[in-house]
């Protein structure tokens, strides 16, 4: 009786508390959101490198699947400044997950509140999820799990209807950005601009 208990309550969390999570990671699509949504919604935006990430089960939902990430912070665009940062986010497939949060791989994340049950992520899944690298040139470059596309649709209209005043570098970005890479320095002055950290 107490296992169809546990079984119905994480039945429930996941239809009621996980299901974009669910839905994103088996393929379908999330709402999609632009770099002004996501720095808004956001509760913490690091920039750093994985340490580490290990799969294991929720500690009270014995049933779920998370991964525990932990980061080195070489920069914190919103929220307080830490040299550390560690989450807990729940997982449908580990496979996928353990590719995400590789051991090393240099991220930006713009993640959500932690939940009541010690879970995060990053706001719109992919979406505020921005993997850092060098290109062809050696440019550091970003880009996230949609290949940054949509990244600033609406924005500058949504940033006039707030009042909210772009720097210059950041409007040339609006204007001019369409999918793919785009080089770090603009993502974080975008970034700052949208989370009023500038």
């Amino acid at each position: 009786m107490r296992r169809v208990a546990v079984t119905l309550l994480c039945f429930t969390l996941l239809a009621l508390g996980f299901p974009s999570s669910a839905r994103a990671q088996l393929g379908a699509r999330t709402l999609p959101r632009s770099l002004d949504q996501l720095s808004e919604e956001a509760a913490i935006i690091v920039h750093g490198r994985v340490v580490s990430a290990r799969i294991e089960p929720h500690p009270q939902l014995r049933n779920l699947t998370t991964i525990v990430v932990s980061m080195a912070v070489s920069d914190t665009y919103k929220g307080k400044p830490q040299k550390s940062f560690s989450f807990r986010q729940y997982v449908w497939d580990p496979r996928h997950a353990a590719v995400e949060y590789g051991k090393g791989q240099e991220l930006v994340l713009l993640m959500g509140p932690v939940s009541e049950f010690g879970l995060s992520s990053p706001v719109g899944l992919e979406q505020g999820r921005f993997r850092v690298s060098r290109d062809q040139k050696g440019q550091t470059v970003a880009v996230n799990g949609r290949g940054n596309f949509g990244l600033f649709k609406g924005v500058e209209k949504r940033a006039q209807v707030r009042g909210m005043k772009l720097s210059v570098r950041t409007v040339g970005i609006v204007h001019q950005q369409k999918a793919g890479p785009l080089p770090l320095v603009d993502l974080e002055n975008a970034i700052r601009s949208f989370a009023g950290t500038h």
